[in-house]
């Protein structure tokens, strides 16, 4: 990488990410238990975890302004801070009367969300150049996926499935705990470590980006003309159905699971770790094809493909009683689905250029927490009345039509224009011009050296 000191301030970000996602899906990966502890319904734990895209989409604008205005320090220093402080609320809800309180934690949670969620884009255009963006992406993304993925693993093993009230209350007391400790330690490393910016651009794209007044920037211009970008447009719709039906899917996954393998909650959070370990080792292989090959559409479109295939082969595998299947065909979803995550952001962020990532990043989720919502209450609904099977169709009738949708978006790599403009050798037209230039610089030496020659001469003589 063209800035390898500064990789430890790449990990930052995806640390705290990290925390917050875990946050995000420890609920719904023991929904049955949450269900007895607190005494409410599925669906209302359903909502704990889709409280972080409703809290997203109104105050998405108003954080992607700070992060134009304020920059990247300021927006990760409020993220973590929210982070641990939702973190520190969840352990005043250890009592099944105090359901109101673990709430409040989740919504804190999800503020901190807002903050967090569209950086790593951002953070990847910073500090790295033209040929590691696409990779250091990947990783920024990284830190999300494995927080899911952590929170799919570990709290079906710290709180396991026990009767006894005060017991599983002291369960969840430690997981609360962990997590809240977790996330102090990486506020303190955020305000010690992340800095705004590297001391020089990375490349000519950002040079150009950071050279530009502030008065020739306006934030609402900004939203305008990506919303007039039919290119964009297009690939608004198609992230939000992928990442919308993974955020489904992530959600209602231990009841799917424990419908037809009942008992079975630590392996339906294994099943969720094996969808987002298999994403990100598609994500990192996506990000270097990207580096290296810059056909952002053709890859995107594979990818959104093969999810689509490996949604109908998990939907018509999950039932056969084998959860060794299971296990092998959510791998190969989770591969090409949550791999899909970051080829968006950086999609956009080409088709976009020179608009702030931050904001073409930030109407991309927006997109996916408005179709994460719809496709949570939607499948939960279909699933509760005719199945597993019917809820999952579902979702592949929506991945059907964004791999349409994405086989219409048009590949105008704009930021790759830009960089490749300070790379091109000198025209001919440019050529001749500078060596007739040289020539004659080269002449007036020659004619001096000359004159002085002759001037020595005639004082020899």
């Amino acid at each position: 990488m063209a800035y390898p000191k500064n990789s430890h301030r790449l990990a930052v970000g995806p640390s705290y990410s990290l925390c917050n996602a875990f946050q995000w899906i420890q609920y719904g990966s023991i929904n049955n238990i949450f269900v007895r502890f607190y005494g409410v319904t599925t669906f209302t734990i359903d909502w704990l975890s889709m409280s972080y895209m409703i809290t997203y989409i109104p105050l998405l604008f108003p954080v992607a302004w700070l992060l134009d205005k304020r920059g990247l320090r300021p927006i990760a220093l409020v993220g973590s801070a929210l982070n641990g402080l939702g973190a520190w609320v969840k352990l005043g809800s250890l009592k099944p009367h105090l359901f109101p309180v673990t709430v409040l934690g989740q919504v804190i949670c999800s503020l901190a969300q807002v903050f967090i969620l569209g950086m790593p884009s951002r953070i990847a255009s910073v500090w790295f150049g033209s040929h590691e963006v696409s990779t250091a992406c990947s990783i920024a993304v990284f830190g999300n996926q494995l927080g899911i993925a952590l929170g799919f693993l570990v709290p079906p093993v710290l709180v396991p499935n026990v009767e006894d009230e005060e017991k599983l209350a002291y369960h969840i007391s430690i997981m609360f705990f962990m997590t809240a400790g977790v996330a102090t330690a990486l506020f303190i490393l955020v305000v010690i470590v992340f800095r705004e910016k590297p001391p020089h651009p990375p490349s000519r794209a950002q040079a150009l980006i950071q050279s530009r007044l502030p008065e020739e920037y306006s934030y609402v211009q900004s939203i305008l003309q990506l919303l007039r970008s039919t290119n964009f447009m297009l690939l608004m719709v198609t992230y939000g159905l992928n990442t919308g039906c993974f955020y489904s899917l992530s959600t209602l996954l231990n009841r799917m699971v424990i419908y037809h393998y009942p008992g079975e909650e630590v392996n339906a959070g294994r099943i969720g770790l094996t969808i987002v370990l298999s994403g990100m080792v598609g994500a990192l292989i996506s990000g270097i094809w990207l580096d290296r090959t810059k056909t952002y559409k053709q890859t995107t479109l594979v990818v959104y493909i093969m999810s689509l295939v490996g949604m109908v082969v998990y939907t018509f595998t999950l039932s056969l009683g084998h959860l060794w299947v299971v296990f092998v065909t959510a791998g190969v979803l989770g591969f090409f689905m949550t791999g899909y995550l970051p080829l968006g952001f950086e999609f956009a962020a080409e088709l976009t250029y020179p608009e702030s990532e931050g904001t073409s990043s930030g109407l991309l989720n927006v997109s996916a927490q408005i179709f994460g919502i719809a496709f949570t209450i939607s499948q939960g609904q279909i699933m509760d009345h005719f199945g597993t099977k019917a809820g999952n169709l579902f979702l592949c009738s929506f991945l059907f039509l964004g791999t349409i949708v994405t086989a219409f978006i048009k590949a105008d790599l704009r930021r790759q224009q830009a960089n490749l403009e300070s790379e091109q050798p000198v025209s001919e037209s440019a050529l001749i011009p500078s060596l007739l230039l040289l020539l004659a610089q080269g002449s007036t030496h020659l004619l001096s050296f000359l004159g002085m020659g002759m001037a020595l001469s005639e004082l020899q003589l």
